[in-house]
């Protein structure tokens, strides 16, 4: 640590759940998004089993912020060690400990840990970082119990898949329509408004409004997009998220090849099954939710895709 103040603050709580299970949880950090609300996206760069660098991005205090971190797992002694190579502004350092102790047969203790510096220890920051600290690791530990608490049946909830279209375009100009979010309503079937913010260059705030089908109402979602124009690469995270989705993430990415194009978009879903017989009626089990949101969000997706399509085609046409 720097030669500024140390600031510490621990958090705990009680899971009925296997500390191998708790443990398991904390270590993929690939899964953080779908676990973490304040979790935005986790880019692995390197991980051998025990070293796992990353960069991610987060929320904090309303904020989007990225730090560039490794961990090292011990999973024989359920802990793992965390420290932020760059940290987020305006720590100057950040490191800590996630510790899981075995309480008995099928219950367990998590306790996060976090120390951080702040440059000339600046009463502002610290009460940001503080704040930051304390609702970002209180939230994180309430969404680590209830999804460990549910172990057993996690893995029905999680939905995965993708879709994709061939472009015989540019994919500069396929990057430029997904990029552009603020322009598809009137484009895009199912968007009847999108408001964006992007304070920061690449980190789009999207506030939209879409068409749900039927005889539900418009819906109204929030996400974050985090923009990678050099590689052409857009993920995406719902921060407010429609009925039956607990948390959802995703990623557009355009692969250009000797031919063309391939356009890939990718979904990631944690279910709600609260929400299962309100939304899609009474006897509705979690398999048809499944296939209700890969048949929605697939066919929305597809409609983007085939837009990016045209618009892309029809350039080079009209060339």
């Amino acid at each position: 640590m720097s030669g500024e103040r140390v600031h510490r603050a621990s958090y705990e709580i009680d899971v009925t759940a296997p500390a191998g299970v708790v443990y398991g949880l904390i270590a993929d950090t690939t899964q953080w998004p779908l676990i973490a609300a304040s979790s935005i996206h986790v880019e692995r760069l390197d991980f051998d089993g025990v070293v796992d660098r990353f960069r991610m991005w987060f929320t904090a205090n309303g904020s989007v912020r990225s730090a560039l971190s490794h961990r090292t797992l011990d999973a024989a002694g359920t802990r793992i060690e965390f420290l932020q190579e760059l940290p987020a502004a305006p720590a100057v350092t950040m490191a800590g400990t996630w510790t899981v102790e075995a309480r008995g047969a099928g219950r367990s203790r998590l306790r996060l840990e976090h120390e951080f510096t702040v440059a000339a220890d600046r009463p502002g920051d610290v009460a940001w970082l503080l704040l930051a600290t304390d609702t970002n690791s209180r939230a994180e530990l309430e969404q680590l119990k209830e999804n460990a608490e549910r172990w057993r049946e996690i893995d029905g909830l999680l939905l995965g898949f993708e879709d994709s279209v061939r472009v015989h375009g540019p994919a500069e100009l396929v990057y430029d329509f997904l990029y552009g979010v603020a322009d598809w309503p009137g484009r895009v079937p199912h968007v009847v408004r999108a408001e964006v913010r992007e304070d920061v260059p690449g980190v789009q705030r999207v506030r939209m409004i879409t068409r749900a089908g039927g005889d539900v109402p418009p819906q109204a979602t929030e996400s974050v997009r985090i923009c990678f124009p050099h590689a052409s690469r857009i993920v995406h995270k719902q921060t407010r998220t429609p009925p039956l989705i607990e948390a959802h993430t995703g990623e557009w990415s355009v692969l250009p090849d000797e031919t063309g194009v391939t356009v890939i978009s990718q979904h990631s879903v944690l279910l709600r099954a609260a929400d299962v017989e309100r939304v899609l009626g009474p006897g509705a089990d979690v398999p048809r939710a499944r296939a209700h949101l890969r048949e929605k969000l697939g066919r929305e997706s597809v409609a983007v895709l085939e837009l990016a399509k045209r618009h892309a085609e029809s350039a080079i046409r009209s060339l």
